[in-house]
């Protein structure tokens, strides 16, 4: 076979997510032959290898490999890329969808065009019935086209880049529990690699619904600013005052997408600021593990 495209979806104790997400790419309209996609089981103590497994039984270009050295979804995408086989790269998450002619646009984008790594735009939707965790997730977003042009970086969520670029600037930073995707990214721009935003390209993505998952996500970020602020300096203080200010109002209504109530902005405002004191613990809980480690 000759593959073209390799997608790797990194999974940890997700059988859901990675069937439905095998499943939509089992449905694309490239040919089967150029394409393979590497599901990474990074060492989960469920069914999801085995489901993962069992789609690949009935796939012929589907391959479950195992990284189980380093719990990390950057180590997980790191084994994947070394299994490719693929001149392109693409990587979505386990609980996400891609429509049918999700890597013939990949493909025909950098077939056609001068880049090297592009961001697909980013969809979240509601499963079931709506929680204001939910509402609010779906109304920030993932802010795509702002990343690439302000941070110079892809959500690995929705990212495709050359194998040739990973190969020349290196691997993701399999130390870090997130922002893993920003290191990576900003080290291609520096590179000189042209990156784009791939507004056409849509990829779903489910919205969280349980503040609990939203108040772990920005732990685990803030963690990761921490230790790029650490290795790098390129995070503000921890000590400064601007990290627990809550949110301009103005520059806040600019970032939600739709209409609102007032009191459906003020819920989601809070919400914000909220997260943003999560962040700041997650770094407050980052530098501790480091003075104190176990």
């Amino acid at each position: 076979m000759s593959v073209t495209v390799s997608v790797v979806i990194p999974v940890y104790n997700d059988p859901d997510g990675v069937v439905e997400t095998l499943t939509s790419l089992r449905k694309q309209t490239y040919p089967v032959a150029d394409y393979e996609v590497i599901v990474v089981d990074n060492d989960s103590t469920d069914t999801t290898r085995k489901a993962a497994a069992d789609v690949a039984d009935r796939s012929e270009n589907v391959t479950v490999v195992d990284e189980t050295d380093v719990q990390s979804s950057y180590a997980a995408r790191n084994t994947g890329v070394e299994h490719a086989a693929g001149s392109l790269i693409a990587f979505v998450d386990a609980d996400m969808t891609v429509p049918p002619t999700w890597l013939e646009d990949l493909a025909s984008l950098f077939d056609d065009r001068d880049v090297d790594y592009v961001g697909c735009n980013v969809e979240l939707y509601v499963e079931g019935a709506p929680t204001i965790t939910a509402e609010y997730n779906v109304a920030t977003g993932f802010p795509v086209e702002y990343y690439l042009t302000e941070q110079r970086f892809a959500p690995t969520c929705c990212l495709a880049v050359r194998r040739a670029v990973i190969d020349d600037v290196g691997p993701f930073d399999a130390t870090l529990v997130s922002s893993g995707d920003l290191e990576f990214g900003q080290r291609v721009a520096a590179a000189g690699y042209t990156q784009r935003f791939a507004r056409d390209i849509t990829v779903y993505h489910p919205a969280r619904k349980r503040f609990g998952e939203l108040r772990s996500k920005a732990i685990r970020v803030g963690r990761g600013h921490e230790q790029l602020y650490e290795s790098r300096g390129d995070s503000r203080p921890i000590a400064d005052p601007r990290n627990v200010l809550p949110p301009h109002p103005g520059r806040f209504r600019k970032r939600l997408s739709g209409s609102h109530s007032p009191d459906r902005y003020l819920a989601f405002y809070l919400l914000s600021y909220v997260y943003k004191l999560h962040l700041l613990a997650g770094r407050i809980l980052e530098r501790r593990s480091r003075r104190h480690p176990r």
